[in-house]
C-alpha cells in the first residue's frame, strides 16, 4: 500500500459528489467549502484517490479540518485512510502556520481516529448549528 497526499483539483468535484450520495450525505456547494471546494487534500492509494478532507482558514492560528469524505466503494480497513488523512493535514496545517485544528462532527471512526492520533475530545456532547445568510 502506497499513499500520496496531493491538493485537491477541479476534475476531482464529480468524484466527491458521488463519494458523498454514495454515504449518502447531502453533498455541500462548492461555496461552503475553502477556496471555493479546492481548499482541501485527497489521500490517493496506490494512485487512486480514497479519502479527502477541507481545512476551513481563519485570521486566527486555529484552522477546522471538516467534510471528510471517503470512497463509498473502498473495501479495506478506512483506519488507516483516516489516520493518514488528519496526520497529513496537521502537517499542511502546520505549513499554512497553524496551532491549533478543530473537528465537529459525528462520525465514530473519525472521532476514533483523530483520539488515536492525539486529538482531545470534549466529553460534553455540541450542537451544530447552521443559518444561511443569503440566497
Amino acid at each position: 500500500m502506497k499513499f500520496k497526499t496531493r491538493k485537491i483539483e477541479a476534475s476531482d468535484w464529480k468524484m466527491l459528489l458521488k463519494w458523498w450520495v454514495g454515504h449518502k450525505w447531502v453533498p455541500p456547494t462548492k461555496d461552503a467549502l475553502p477556496d471555493n471546494g479546492l481548499g482541501g487534500l485527497i489521500i490517493e492509494e496506490d494512485g487512486e484517490p480514497q479519502i479527502a478532507g477541507f481545512i476551513y482558514q481563519t485570521n486566527s492560528k486555529g484552522c477546522w479540518l471538516e467534510y471528510i469524505i471517503s470512497n463509498p466503494d473502498y473495501k479495506k480497513d478506512r483506519s488507516i485512510l483516516l489516520d493518514t488523512l488528519v496526520m497529513n493535514a496537521e502537517q499542511v496545517a502546520i505549513e499554512m502556520g497553524y496551532k491549533y485544528m478543530l473537528f465537529i462532527g459525528k462520525s465514530n471512526g473519525i472521532r476514533e481516529s483523530m483520539k488515536r492520533t492525539g486529538w482531545v475530545e470534549d466529553p460534553d456532547p455540541s450542537y451544530e448549528l447552521m443559518k444561511r445568510l443569503t440566497k
